[in-house]
C-alpha cells in the first residue's frame, strides 16, 4: 500500500487465525507421502520436529530433582530475576534508562501476550484521564494477528506503512521513510528490530539511525517487536541494536519480546513487555496499571520457563553454551537457504533466488504469488502461507528435492 491509502485505517476482514486454519486442515487431510508444512512458526530440527536446547533440558532435570529449586507463584508482573536479565538483553547492563531508573518489564504469557499488554498501555500512556486510540502503524506486509491484537484492546486506527518492494523482493527505505513522516504525532510504529516476519529482510544500521530520526523529528512512538530473538544473527546484541540506540537517544518506547523460540520453550511461553519512559516519576503509576490489566488478563504468569531463562541469562558458563546451540541453528537456517538458492539456480528456476540469501531468521518470503503457492499444496502437497512465506528450518533432506522440484515447477508450468 502507498500514498494516500497507507495512511487509511486498514481492516482486516479474514480472522487472523482462519487462514493458517484452513492450511493446517488441508495439510492433516493430506494422505500424500511427500507432503511438507512450511507454515509453521516454530524452529524445527532436521527430524522435523521442535524440540528443546539440550541445555534447557539439562537444567530442567536439575531443577525438578533439587525441591528448593521449584519456584512459587510469581507475581503479577512476572519472575523479578527473569525480568531484570530480559531487560539486560534488551538495553545492556549500562542503559542510561536502567541507571536512572525508569524502565518497566512485565513478564507475560507469550509474545503475543506482551503485545496486547502493550497495546492496553497505550491507551492511557500520553494521559491517564484520556484515552488514546491511535493510529497505529504497521509495516506492510506484516503478521496478519497484529492488527486484531491492536483492535482487541480498543485501538480501531490502523494503518500501514511501506516497507517490502515486492518487484525489487527487498525493503524499500524511502517509501519506509516517506509514510512514517506523514504519520501525524503521537502515532506508534510498530517496528521488527531483527528478522521482520513474514520478509525476513533486516534493516541495516545506518537504515535504523534514519528511522529514528524521523521518529524523533515527527514525535512517533516506536514499538518495538522481538520474537525470533537471536535467531536473525545468532546474536543477542546485534539483534537488539535498534531497541538500544533509540533508548540511547532519549526515546520512549516498548518492545515485546519471547524466548519462546531461542530457548525452545513452546509448551512453556514465556515473553516480556520492556517499557522505557521519559522519566522515573512514572514508573509507579505505569507500573500499577500494568499490574491492574494484568490482573484481568492472565492473572500471573507461569514461573517455570521464566526461570530457566533466568538462569541460562544469569550463569556465564550457560550463557556460553546457550549461545552455541542458537549459534547452530542459525547456521542450519542460513545453510538451507544457501542450498535452495543454488538448487533452484541449477535447476534454471526463473528469476533472481538472492534474496533468500539476503534475509535473516527462521522465515523466508520467496515471492511467490498465490496462484504458485495454490499450485504447490493442491498439486504438489507443498504447504506455504498464502503470501509465499515459509519457514526455513522446516526444510530437511528428506523432503528438499520435492521442494525445489515444486517451486521450480510452479514457477514453470502453466495450467
Amino acid at each position: 500500500m502507498r500514498g494516500k491509502h497507507a495512511m487509511r485505517s486498514t481492516v482486516r476482514k479474514t480472522p487472523a487465525g482462519s487462514a493458517k486454519a484452513r492450511l493446517m486442515f488441508a495439510f492433516k487431510k493430506d494422505t500424500d507421502t511427500r507432503k511438507a508444512y512450511l507454515a509453521g512458526r516454530e524452529y524445527y530440527s532436521e527430524e522435523g520436529t521442535t524440540f528443546e536446547l539440550r541445555l534447557v533440558q539439562k537444567i530442567k532435570q536439575q531443577q525438578s530433582a533439587d525441591p528448593t529449586s521449584r519456584p512459587g507463584y510469581p507475581s503479577s508482573l512476572g519472575v523479578r530475576e527473569f525480568i531484570r536479565r530480559a531487560t539486560e538483553v534488551a538495553l545492556g547492563k549500562s542503559s542510561r534508562a536502567v541507571v536512572e531508573d525508569r524502565v518497566l518489564g512485565v513478564q507475560t504469557p507469550g509474545f503475543t501476550a506482551a503485545v496486547r499488554l502493550g497495546a492496553e498501555l497505550l491507551r492511557h500512556w500520553y494521559a491517564v484521564r484520556t484515552v488514546w486510540c491511535g493510529p497505529v502503524y504497521l509495516s506492510s506486509p506484516c503478521d496478519d494477528s497484529l492488527a486484531g491484537i491492536f483492535q482487541a484492546a480498543g485501538i480501531q486506527d490502523i494503518r500501514e506503512y511501506y516497507y517490502w518492494d515486492y518487484k525489487r523482493r527487498g525493503i524499500c527505505l524511502e517509501k519506509l521513510l516517506e509514510d512514517l513522516t506523514k504519520a501525524p504525532e503521537q502515532s506508534v510504529v510498530v517496528l521488527s528490530a531483527s528478522a521482520h516476519y513474514p520478509t525476513g529482510a533486516a534493516l541495516s544500521q545506518n537504515q535504523w539511525a534514519q528511522i529514528a530520526n524521523v521518529i524523533m523529528r515527527r514525535r512517533l512512538f516506536p514499538f518495538f517487536l522481538l520474537p525470533p530473538q537471536a535467531l536473525c544473527y545468532g546474536d543477542l546484541e546485534q539483534g537488539v541494536w535498534p531497541v538500544r540506540y533509540c533508548a540511547s537517544q532519549g526515546m520512549e518506547l516498548l518492545c515485546a519480546q519471547s524466548f519462546s523460540h531461542c530457548f525452545g520453550l513452546y509448551g512453556e511461553a514465556v515473553g516480556h513487555l520492556l517499557c522505557v519512559l521519559k522519566q522515573k516519576s512514572l514508573l509507579f503509576p505505569m507500573e500499577s496499571q500494568a499490574d491492574r490489566i494484568v490482573r484481568l488478563l492472565w492473572a500471573q504468569p507461569s514461573a517455570g520457563g521464566a526461570c530457566v531463562v533466568a538462569t541460562v541469562l544469569g550463569n556465564p558458563a550457560h550463557l556460553v553454551e546457550w549461545k552455541e546451540e542458537v549459534k547452530r541453528i542459525v547456521e542450519r537456517c542460513m545453510l538451507i537457504r544457501e542450498i535452495l538458492r543454488e538448487r533452484l539456480r541449477l535447476l534454471g528456476t526463473p528469476g533472481c533466488w538472492d534474496h533468500l540469501t539476503q534475509q535473516g531468521g527462521l522465515y523466508c518470503f520467496t515471492g511467490l504469488n498465490g496462484e504458485q503457492v495454490d499450485f504447490l499444496s493442491k498439486k504438489r502437497h507443498v504447504y506455504l502461507l498464502p503470501d509465499g512465506c515459509l519457514n526455513v528450518s522446516a526444510i530437511n533432506s528428506r523432503n528438499l528435492d520435492n521442494i525445489v522440484e515444486s517451486i521450480h515447477l510452479a514457477l514453470t508450468t502453466s495450467d
